[in-house]
């Protein structure tokens, strides 16, 4: 008699089905591998080996019976599922059928990999130590080799950075548990609470002192003109207390070192030599670096891609950026930053850890991407903290858009500064207009755990960046085609019921830009605009509140690119090229209705040109996505990452658009405060 194989049903009929903890009929109990072994009768036996997960008796079977001779055999415990199949008994073995060559490599394969396993920790290390080595000795020649020019001074500075990064990060964690333990044990709360308060109002003071000493000595006494920035600075605080949903409980810390550190970080940049030249290097290396996407553009678009400038050479490079942040997303260089960002605000302005590391995020991230660090705070956030997550999108604009206005001719370095000075001012701004009144629920160790992405590799991360840019890309293109489109429409229309009483060309026309001029020409005023240019900065404000800030830096990278050709203009009287300035050449020019028409070319400046002032200031102005059209956008993303708070969202969201506005134009009286020309 031939043997007889036991399939899954016989072995679940000796077992038996039944509950056990959570395991239901039929579900798994035990765990082990099944193989077959040849008996001297000629028939077959099944042994399973294995581990028990069951408890005891039929439940737990020690053995079980050969079905064909009866005999019982004592075996480990083995599993059953209902999922198993009880495959041919000639096919359980498949592996001790491999020979030669493939079942060495297979065994060495094992072996290796057992290898990396037990010694995966003292591996890693040696090639961390081996490539810090390579790194060294490359740093080391390229150091001796080349020193002076500004690639090696680009390399050193990159090294330096790195290597505080990498201090920094491995002294945490081998150490920073221990420090925070030791922290707790030195000195209680009410300690740590009172020697903070002294030292903030030691520090406060300090400050205030040496603000006003400086603003006096520096500013009122050599450049008077500025201090009508500081004028607006006052205004738009007293009117946002004013108007604050409870003036009361306003708290004047996060105010006060908001503005301070605006103060502060501005005068680094503007006052400053050595802080304006690093600004200035940086915006450099950031306009060469977003260059490199002109290469994808290339191949995808062909050679002549900068016939249409917007779509193929604007919007590659918020597909190239975008996807630079996901790679540093993936080796952690954007957690680390956002992080220590988020503490150093946290700790100066005494706002929340949720808050704050929303307003950190914001000066890389979008409106819609930076919440998604602390999304899952976001339904436990008090009031005023939504107000001021809103409010930092509001306030600030996105790196990968930067990059793109950059390519218009906005000043580099100072968009980045703006990007970086709009944080503080966001945080100060919204707890004056919305001061908290609340406790907070959320723990900062919570908070500040910003794990990675769930790319695999480098490789998916950057493919992931570059496909998350598609929404973004699309977004960019089809609101300014619908607003543009929008904006010659109502002038169209304005125009028209202007020509009805009179106000037609040569003169002035009734416009949008027009009523702008006027509406906002006192806040251009206000923040230290020349007055000849208030009502250009005013119709820029205007633009940028009610259509966007795209539209809006479009408009004036006319103005810049009017005061580069200007500026090549006149230069040509001095020119030696015989051909331009043969014959009378005086390179003389007049004012035609606002635009700017030169006497010895047929050339015409539309618009005419901004003061280099005016275009700073209006820089720093219009730096935030805080616009009608963002309400619908801010809503949208915070309302789908917490369904629950779309009621609070909706009562904060336009006071959260103002106090965007408002904070970026605190940002711009700072600048104009200390702006007084190229260093």
């Amino acid at each position: 008699m031939g043997s007889v194989k036991p399939g899954k049903e016989d072995l679940v009929n000796l077992i038996g089905k039944q509950e056990v903890g959570d395991h239901s009929i039929g579900a798994p109990l035990y765990t082990g591998i099944r193989s077959k072994q040849h008996t001297y009768g000629g028939t077959d036996s099944w042994t399973h080996t294995g581990t028990d997960t069951s408890s005891s008796g039929i439940d737990n079977p020690s053995f079980y019976k050969n079905v064909v001779t009866g005999q019982e055999k004592e075996v480990d415990t083995f599993q059953v599922s209902k999922s198993e199949d009880v495959k041919d008994g000639d096919d359980d073995n498949d592996n001790d059928s491999v020979t030669g060559c493939p079942r060495c490599v297979g065994a060495i394969q094992n072996h290796l990999g057992d290898l990396y396993t037990s010694h995966k920790t003292v591996i890693r290390n040696i090639f961390y130590v081996t490539l810090l080595l390579l790194y060294i000795a490359y740093f080391s020649y390229a150091m001796y080799f080349r020193f002076g020019d500004e690639g090696s001074v680009r390399l050193l500075v990159v090294t330096a950075l790195v290597a505080v990064g990498l201090s920094v990060t491995l002294l945490m964690e081998l150490y920073g548990t221990k420090l925070g333990i030791c922290w707790r044990h030195v000195s209680s709360e009410k300690t740590k609470r009172k020697a903070s308060k002294s030292i903030n109002i030691f520090l406060s003071v300090g400050t205030s002192i040496f603000a006003v000493v400086y603003v006096i000595v520096e500013i009122a006494l050599k450049t008077p003109r500025n201090l009508v920035s500081a004028g607006g600075l006052a205004t738009l605080v007293l009117l946002f207390y004013i108007f604050s949903v409870n003036p009361a409980k306003v708290k004047w810390r996060p105010v006060f070192w908001g503005l301070m550190l605006q103060f502060l970080f501005a005068l680094i940049i503007l006052r400053s030599k050595g802080g304006y030249d690093m600004f200035e290097w940086i915006g450099e290396r950031f306009a060469e670096f977003i260059k490199y996407s002109d290469k994808g553009a290339e191949f995808v678009f062909g050679e002549n891609y900068t016939d249409h400038f917007f779509a193929f050479s604007v919007l590659p490079v918020i597909v190239f950026f975008s996807t630079s942040v996901y790679i540093l997303y993936y080796l952690g260089v954007m957690q680390f930053i956002i992080r220590n960002v988020a503490r150093f605000l946290a700790n100066a302005l005494g706002t929340s850890p949720a808050e704050s590391l929303n307003a950190a995020g914001n000066i890389f991230l979008g409106q819609t991407e930076a919440p998604l660090m602390i999304r899952p705070f976001l339904s436990k956030l008090t009031k005023s903290e939504l107000h001021a997550v809103c409010t930092g999108g509001f306030a600030t604009i996105a790196g990968s858009v930067m990059a793109a206005y950059i390519l218009y001719g906005v000043p580099a370095n100072h968009l980045l500064s703006a990007s970086v000075m709009s944080a503080p001012a966001a945080l100060a701004m919204s707890k004056l207009f919305y001061p908290e009144t609340e406790k907070s629920e959320i723990e900062s160790s919570d908070v500040y755990k910003m794990s990675k992405g769930p790319e695999r590799n480098i490789v998916e991360a950057a493919s992931t960046g570059a496909t998350q840019s598609i929404k973004l890309v699309a977004n960019v293109a089809v609101n300014l085609i619908a607003f543009v489109s929008l904006l010659e429409f109502a002038n169209a229309t304005l125009k028209w019921f202007g020509n009805r009483v009179g106000m037609e060309k040569p003169n002035d026309e009734l416009t949008f830009e027009f009523i702008c001029s006027y509406v906002f020409w006192p806040l251009a005023f206000m923040m230290g605009v020349d007055t000849g240019d208030c009502p250009k900065v005013a119709e820029l404000v205007g633009i940028k509140t009610f259509i966007n800030e795209f539209v809006a830096y479009t408009a004036l990278s006319t103005y810049i690119k009017n005061a580069q050709n200007l500026s090549w203009y006149e230069g040509l009287a001095h020119s030696n090229n015989t051909n331009i300035t043969s014959g009378v050449f005086n390179a003389t020019w007049r004012y035609d209705n606002g635009d700017i028409v030169y006497d010895d070319l047929n050339i015409t400046l539309i618009g005419g040109v901004l003061s280099e002032r005016s275009v700073v200031i209006s820089t720093y102005a219009l730096c935030g996505f805080s616009n009608i059209s963002s309400i619908g956008i801010m809503l949208g993303a915070l309302g789908a990452m917490a369904p629950s708070r779309k009621s609070d969202l909706s009562q904060v969201v336009v006071r959260a658009m103002i106090a965007g506005n408002v904070a970026c134009f605190m940002t711009a009286c700072i600048a104009g405060l200390l702006y007084e020309g190229e260093l």
